[in-house]
């Protein structure tokens, strides 16, 4: 592919990314944030340090346009209200690159979501260009530019931060409004940049707290076959007590409690601070902080269950649904033959459990939110109608083609 932007300006954006503007203070970023409130495009990005805590700290912001590239410091600005608006205005294209984290920081930290939201690296999958790519490949690909290694290990609560560190961050947004822009026609010429937007909209969806109670943290424990109420209500109580106790300490989940360690005290049951000690699954300070409370939690297990019965945790499909999965699987290719589209990208095994184990009370199923929105009329109706026709008919079927 030959880039569809002149050599003068990719040269100036690489003089921008080596020559980055500085956002120290709150003049500064309200002035500019007005500034590219004009823009139709700005690119984003951010570095953040994430070691042992439960939300991501961030270290930098970065930020560019068609000309520039600025760098804006969250140690050092306190009035990030300007930035949170910029974030919220729908009139402006927001571009990122694999921007899961970096939607997770913007939500805690600023209470916003980017929106609308253009990850180059879903809209290069939907361009063709090639499924789950690094920035070093699509940089490479679009403008045959190599950027070269950058600096994830870096400490970005330094102050002050190196040259290099400063020129790699730049680095990382300065050629991302050119790549939109490509990738935006190639993609209106294909009929599917609605398409790559409807999933950068699940993208940002998904990035929401949908959980902050913890509640159901329990149902992620899929290998997990518990038939007893009681105990699947201790599992469920005791991770959305980790789950609470994580946020307000903003510490990682393993700091806590590690999973193996909870699942080892359900299997236990300890009813006393000794039988818990003995398990050996607690370091001495969790112990003496959160000992009691794990006791609580289990000898109320009974009556939590009652109170509101547990639902049940989704476990692997049964060998009974293999047929039907790879009925399913096997449209999602065809589909994507016809359509000239990634099978990865248009249909994923999670979302065709989801689909089969979305059985009601009714015996109906119904499409969960992955296969609706642009999947819906290209593969999503037809799977529905698949998985509503009953495994013997369908071997019936077969044997009678035979």
């Amino acid at each position: 592919m030959t880039a569809n932007v002149p050599g003068y300006l990719l040269s100036q954006l690489e003089a921008s990314a080596r020559q980055p503007v500085w956002i120290a203070d709150n003049d500064q970023l309200a002035h500019y944030c007005q500034q590219w409130a004009e823009l139709p495009l700005i690119a984003l990005d951010t570095e953040f340090m994430r070691v042992d805590t439960f939300y991501p700290i961030p270290g930098l912001i970065q930020v560019a346009d068609d000309h520039a590239c600025y760098l804006i410091d969250p140690l050092s600005v306190t009035q990030m209200a300007p930035f949170a608006a910029l974030l919220a205005d729908t009139r402006i294209l927001k571009v990122l690159h694999a921007s899961s984290e970096d939607l997770e920081l913007f939500r805690h930290h600023y209470g916003v979501v980017p929106e609308p939201l253009l990850d180059t690296q879903v809209a290069a999958a939907f361009a063709g260009w090639g499924f789950s790519m690094g920035l070093q490949r699509i940089v490479e690909k679009a403008l045959q530019i190599s950027l070269g290694k950058g600096h994830t290990r870096s400490d970005w609560l330094q102050r002050p931060l190196s040259e290099e560190q400063i020129h790699y961050a730049a680095l990382d947004v300065a050629y991302l409004p050119a790549i939109a822009w490509q990738l935006k026609a190639e993609l209106e010429q294909l009929g599917r940049y609605d398409w790559a937007l409807d999933e950068c909209h699940l993208l940002s969806a998904s990035s929401r707290d949908s959980d902050p109670q913890g509640t159901h943290y329990y149902q992620r424990f899929t290998q997990l076959n518990i038939s007893s109420p009681v105990k699947l209500a201790g599992v469920r109580d005791l991770t959305a007590w980790r789950e609470q106790a994580c946020r307000k300490r903003n510490l990682c989940r393993p700091l806590v409690l590690k999973n193996e360690a909870l699942l080892k005290v359900i299997e236990a049951w300890p009813t006393s601070l000794a039988a818990l000690d003995a398990l050996g699954v607690l370091r001495r300070q969790n112990l003496k902080q959160d000992g009691q409370c794990i006791l609580a939690i289990l000898a109320n297990a009974e009556r939590s269950a009652e109170q509101a019965p547990p639902a049940p945790i989704h476990l692997p499909l049964h060998v009974y649904h293999s047929q039907t999965l790879k009925r399913l699987k096997a449209i999602g290719r065809d589909v994507a033959k016809q359509e000239q589209i990634m099978p990865e990208l248009l249909i994923r095994r999670r979302d065709l459990e989801k689909l089969i184990n979305s059985k009601d009370a009714q015996g109906r199923h119904h499409l969960p939110e992955t296969l609706q929105g642009w999947r819906k009329a290209l593969i999503g109706d037809r799977l529905l109608a698949a998985v509503a026709t009953p495994e013997n008919t369908q071997t019936q079927t077969q044997e009678n083609a035979c």
